[in-house]
């Protein structure tokens, strides 16, 4: 009977689904690392990962039955992509089914950053609300003003959709520029990402970390960013340059951040958590209960597709 390990429990639909095979489930609060994953793991076919598993070529070299590494993500930059395939173990991630998850983030993430939510949340908490007054944390509206996107897949495109709502412009940067008819069916304009950055009051990250995208918003392009203009980061943390972003939002050349993610997450900066005029999340992104439970579906499917030697819905390599 092939072995199923599961390196950090995952809602119980799909682990139901994966009791046909030998299970073998990590039910401690304890993420593993490399040398304890590789015990954890030892005889396996199949193995069920997070994020903040690093699948290299060391732990794929160690596990000599695996057949196929099912990443509970979308995201699959933990994994060595060139080493699995090498050995002809079938890589999984799990698309499409927490984009509407994290498009309501994103939209969150604007708002509390714009209207500036956590900090008068603190205030009242703090007991330092002494009443209305005319300028107390005003914030911006969004009617009639512009929204970049970086990245327009299906994320980019269901933000573009709420934001929409609000009355925002919106213009986008992609690796590709969408059709003609696309941007005209979604009301959205290309432009170069120094030119989305000059113009936008809101700057949304939707791209996926490779090695292209590493710090694409570096110093340099930050410092193009309106003074009054606001970067949300639901991706990936290394997109982003996380000094530089920390250096421009405690000199105030861009007015807020809103973050999701880290460079080397779960680690975060202090310099980051002391400014106020950041909103940061433990990477809520797909963090409802409809998108997690259907996640821990599709790994169970995509892994069972394997061993039952059947192509995976979701096959990366």
């Amino acid at each position: 009977m092939d072995k199923v390990c599961v390196t950090y429990k995952i809602p119980e639909q799909g682990q139901r689904l994966l009791k046909r095979y030998e299970l073998k489930v990590n039910t401690q609060d304890h993420f593993l690392d490399k040398s304890e994953l590789i015990d954890f793991a030892e005889g396996a076919s199949a193995l069920v990962t997070l994020l903040s598993d690093v699948i290299d070529r060391e732990v794929i070299s160690r596990l000599p039955n695996l057949k196929v590494v099912a990443t509970y993500a979308v995201g699959f930059n933990n994994i060595d992509i060139v080493a699995a395939k090498e050995k002809g173990i079938t890589v999984t991630n799990t698309p499409g089914v927490l984009t509407e998850a994290t498009a309501d983030l994103t939209l969150a993430l604007i708002l509390a950053t714009t209207r500036r939510i956590v900090e008068g949340d603190r205030l009242v908490r703090e007991g330092r609300f002494e009443g209305w007054k005319p300028e107390l944390l005003l914030g911006t509206s969004l009617k009639d003003k512009v929204l970049g996107i970086i990245g327009l897949g299906r994320i980019g495109k269901a933000v573009v959709h709420r934001a929409k709502a609000f009355g925002m412009k919106v213009v986008y940067h992609n690796r590709m520029p969408a059709s003609k008819k696309e941007e005209k069916t979604l009301d959205v304009e290309y432009r170069s990402l120094e030119d989305l950055l000059k113009l936008s009051d809101v700057v949304s990250v939707h791209v996926p970390l490779t090695r292209e995208s590493r710090h694409m918003l570096s110093a340099s392009k930050l410092k193009l960013m309106k003074p009054t203009a606001v970067l949300i980061n639901t991706a990936r943390g290394a997109v982003v340059d996380e000094q530089a972003l920390i250096n421009v939002l405690q000199e105030g050349k861009i007015f807020a951040a809103g973050l999701d993610v880290f460079e080397n997450e779960p680690d975060v900066p202090y310099a980051l958590r002391e400014l106020d005029n950041v909103v940061l999340l433990p990477h809520l992104g797909s963090a409802t209960m409809e998108a997690r439970m259907e996640m821990a579906i599709m790994v169970a499917r995509n892994v069972t597709a394997v061993l039952e030697g059947k192509q995976a819905p979701n096959r990366i390599v």
